[in-house]
């Protein structure tokens, strides 16, 4: 089963420690105590700007919330994060998740 993991990338940020094409947010979306890992594929999530650059659209959603967070980021030819933004969530720092993750625990 780990060949299935290999190819669809289960087992999250974890699961693959050497992830060089994933970007991961963390976010708490609106009303909601769930956070929610969010990964972006630095290769296949992004679609080109005109006038240069990339730009990317995510939802987020927790299990039992009544809004999912929308995140908008923008970035460089070189895939660097230049500008991000979040309706109807919050970004959280990954030392928030992990405290969240340990409480859930």
């Amino acid at each position: 089963m780990n060949f299935l993991k290999n190819i669809f990338g289960g087992g999250g940020r974890s699961g693959n420690i050497d992830d060089q094409r994933g970007l991961y947010l963390y976010v708490r979306p609106k009303r909601c105590d769930q956070i929610v890992e969010v990964r972006i594929d630095l290769w296949n999530d992004l679609s080109e700007r005109e006038g240069g650059g990339y730009l990317v659209r995510k939802v987020a959603q927790a299990t039992r919330c009544p809004f999912a967070a929308e995140l908008h980021l923008t970035f460089t030819e070189k895939r660097i994060v230049i500008d991000k933004g979040i309706e109807n969530g919050e970004f959280v720092d990954e030392t928030t998740y992990q405290a969240w993750l340990a409480e859930k625990a």
